[in-house]
């Protein structure tokens, strides 16, 4: 009985073990950017689902949004969210256009280098297309299901809004599924990609706001 109630406890260390990040080698770091920045490169266009789960401390329960997001090059991107509410954001031209259940206004990204930066962490994080910024110190982890590349900012500037960037990549796809972004005070957003459709031909009105 005892050597059972071993074995199962071994078993479970085992499993809890193997579930959590461990640091990727400098091959297989090498291996994992090629290999992302390889498919990324032949991405023009993305179509995805998603479900975002606000994390906030003082809460019990995460707070759960869901919508659409579509990508296409260079830097068109519209994220709009369908449930519980309708809002939308379009970055487009340099410039991003809010569409709050019918109140429309207009942001120049231009004037705003916060803007122009979360334009830019943003398609990156879609695109998996950061592993060269500069503004940012990149780790590299593994598990059993993901590849995981974690940003934090070196500018005090973002700091300020955001502590670390987390990307997820499955380990048999060379795309983003899951973003995680936290914030400063430990509160964070998760956001998971599914149903994506990648190089889907997307028309230029989606982009209108």
């Amino acid at each position: 009985m005892k050597t059972k109630i071993l074995l199962v406890l071994l078993f479970i260390l085992n499993l809890t073990v193997f579930s959590q990040e461990q640091k990727m080698t400098a091959t297989e770091i090498s291996v994992f950017k090629a290999t992302v920045e390889k498919e990324t490169k032949t991405v023009k266009s993305l179509k995805t689902d998603f479900t975002q789960y606000k994390h906030l401390d003082f809460l019990s329960k995460d707070i759960e949004t869901s919508g659409k997001m579509a990508f296409k090059t260079p830097n068109l991107l519209n994220w709009q969210y369908t449930k519980p509410y309708q809002y939308s954001i379009v970055f487009k031209n340099n410039k991003v256009y809010i569409n709050d259940q019918g109140n429309k206004s207009t942001i120049n990204a231009g004037n705003s280098k916060m803007f122009e930066k979360i334009n830019k962490l943003i398609i990156g994080s879609v695109s998996g297309n950061m592993f060269d910024d500069k503004e940012f110190n990149i780790a590299y982890f593994k598990t059993k299901d993901f590849y995981i590349a974690k940003l934090s900012p070196k500018t005090d500037a973002i700091k300020k809004y955001i502590k670390e960037v987390d990307l997820f990549f499955p380990i048999n796809d060379a795309t983003v599924s899951q973003v995680k972004l936290i914030e400063p005070s430990g509160d964070f957003t998760k956001i998971v990609f599914k149903n994506k459709q990648i190089n889907a031909k997307i028309d230029d009105s989606v982009f209108n706001n």
